[in-house]
């Protein structure tokens, strides 16, 4: 009659990584694939080894994330190997053994006991040079990049090396939805969130911002009302749609009905007049 045993199956798939999807560093920097070239149009080395996976340079200064910038050099000095040759200051606390390295040796970088800035400089200035005898790298871990596409150098020179990148499990394919009308919150009567609830997708702060910058005012101020929280403008903008009218001046938002409850609950008297002084009724 009742159940009392429940099986759970697990599906693996392989999915290979697309655009739109999550991929993060060990260094909280994180972001999404915005494109996927072929290899041969990928920027490379002055030696023809063109690279994996370019990053923003924006995403250090703004999440300040430094030790991103350290894996980086680290992971290109672990490839190519060292010699330190005589005894700068900098490796005076180097054991005699790790003064001579060959290359893709491993290294461990101990929390708040890693390779220093020093040091990097050093080691970098110290790695094994090719069969030319030219480092790739100078010891500020930067190297010149030539445009895959078109072969020319690139104007600066561009920081180059090894890290770390995890495939996270935000993948787009399942992340994808979309909403034309669907439920609503009770409090505030606009969409909910998320692809569970079948909810609208969430214009932010920020979001506005953008509209702000590029002067949208009529898309913004659509989206803040008659596609958010102005009920009676839901039914109007339908109604014209349907007749094929233009479109209704957008109303009062619900959340704005909100919070002037809110603040006469904190014995705030909360009048609403128009642009003529009038005071404008708001209906509960």
């Amino acid at each position: 009659p009742g159940v009392n045993q429940m099986v759970r199956v697990y599906v693996a798939q392989r999915r290979k990584i697309t655009i739109g999807d999550k991929m993060a560093g060990r260094h909280g920097n994180k972001g999404v694939i915005s494109t996927i070239l072929p290899v041969e149009d990928m920027p490379f080395l002055a030696d023809g080894t063109p690279v994996d996976v370019i990053l923003n340079p924006h995403g250090v200064p703004r999440r300040m994330n430094i030790g991103q910038v350290f894996e980086i050099h680290l992971g290109w000095i672990s490839k190519q190997g060292w010699k330190i040759e005589g005894s700068p200051e900098w490796a005076e606390e180097l054991p005699q053994l790790a003064r001579e390295a060959e290359p893709g040796t491993n290294l461990a970088t101990p929390v708040f006991d890693g390779a220093h800035e020093q040091e990097l400089r050093g080691l970098l200035d110290a790695t094994t040079p090719n069969r030319d005898g030219d480092r790739l790298i100078d010891s500020s871990g930067k190297a010149q990049l030539f445009d895959g596409r078109s072969g020319e150098p690139f104007p600066y020179p561009i920081s180059v090396g090894y890290m770390y990148m995890l495939k996270l499990h935000h993948l787009v394919d399942d992340k994808i939805h979309a909403r034309s009308t669907g439920p609503y919150s009770m409090i505030t009567q606009q969409p909910l969130g998320g692809k569970a609830q079948f909810g609208g997708q969430r214009f932010g702060e920020m979001e506005v911002w953008a509209l702000e910058a590029y002067g949208a005012a009529y898309t913004l101020q659509e989206l803040l009302t008659i596609k958010s929280d102005d009920i009676p403008g839901r039914v109007k903008v339908y109604e014209a749609i349907v007749k094929g009218e233009n479109l209704p001046d957008p109303g009062i938002p619900e959340s704005f009905k909100v919070l002037i409850k809110e603040m006469q609950s904190l014995c705030l008297n909360v009048e609403v007049l128009s642009s003529d002084g009038g005071q404008v009724e708001m209906r509960d």
